[in-house]
């Protein structure tokens, strides 16, 4: 059995994938409502976040022979835990990662490595800026950005009570939140950035399925700044490998799972013997 940890559409979507190929899983999801849409599709799921020793101890109750990490490219943590756990285990860890894009050098192209970055060139442009980043990291824009009477702060998030308490809590005004569901359409985007007359927008480079290329390119045929964060690089060791196509990891986690069988049964067949 494999437990696939899934952050994303496209992890529901590779989730559906391996079950099709005949290759037995167990999604572990955050929300109820990504569990539902899952089980919807015939692919069985647990909730609620795991951190490293929850992750080992449920591996190990359960019986699993494979973690499968197809949580967000930028969920750092998730995949240090997912990884160490499966390490202690000795157990073998794929990933995957979405294919990214290209983007090519623009004068109001800013490259950054974090979110600390991204918020002090923010700071150095002024004017209104539009933050599409998610909730998670909120307090460091909201830190560096509220009260500055050159900006005009507009956040871009899920509409989620979560989200909207942080917002409040950090003094982010009602008429500066957008809370929306994605995908947006490049339409979509421009009508946003033209109704809070953005100047600077501020994204992560999450891939094609975040939706990245068209909230870009949208920006940046209008004339604004766009502070692009760019995806960390966490590198596998041991028994890690990643993977960007869902083919190309099917093969390999049924190789492994068909190994482990194979070693399983020679084990077996000794001690008859």
């Amino acid at each position: 059995m494999i437990l696939m940890l899934c952050g994303t559409g496209d992890a529901r979507a590779l989730a559906v994938f391996l079950k099709g190929c005949g290759l037995p899983l167990k999604a572990s999801v955050v929300t109820a409502s990504a569990a539902e849409r899952l089980e919807e599709a015939g692919v069985s799921t647990r909730t609620g976040r795991l951190d490293r020793e929850g992750m080992i101890a449920l591996l190990q109750q359960e019986g699993y022979r494979a973690v499968v990490d197809a949580s967000h490219p930028f969920a750092l943590e998730a995949h240090a835990n997912a990884m160490q756990a499966a390490a202690a285990l000795g157990l073998p860890y794929f990933r995957y990662e979405r294919p990214g894009l290209a983007f090519d050098k623009h004068p109001r192209l800013i490259k950054v490595h974090s979110y600390e970055e991204a918020a002090l060139a923010a700071k150095r442009i002024k004017g209104s800026v539009m933050l599409t980043t998610g909730g998670k990291t909120l307090e460091i824009f909201a830190e560096q950005l509220l009260g500055d009477p050159e900006i005009r702060l507009t956040v871009r998030l899920l509409p989620c009570l979560e989200n909207m308490e942080k917002c409040s809590r950090l003094g982010i005004e009602q008429r500066n939140v957008i809370a929306l569901q994605g995908p947006f359409s490049r339409e979509m985007n421009e009508a946003l950035f033209r109704h809070y007359g953005t100047q600077v927008m501020i994204t992560k480079e999450s891939g094609a399925e975040g939706s990245v290329e068209e909230k870009l390119q949208a920006a940046l045929d209008m004339g604004l700044y766009v502070i692009l964060i760019v995806r960390p690089q966490l590198q596998c060791a041991g028994n890690g490998k990643i993977f960007d196509s869902f083919a190309g990891l099917a093969q390999a986690v049924g190789a492994e799972l068909a190994a482990d069988f194979g070693r399983k049964n020679g084990t077996a067949e000794k001690r008859e013997g």
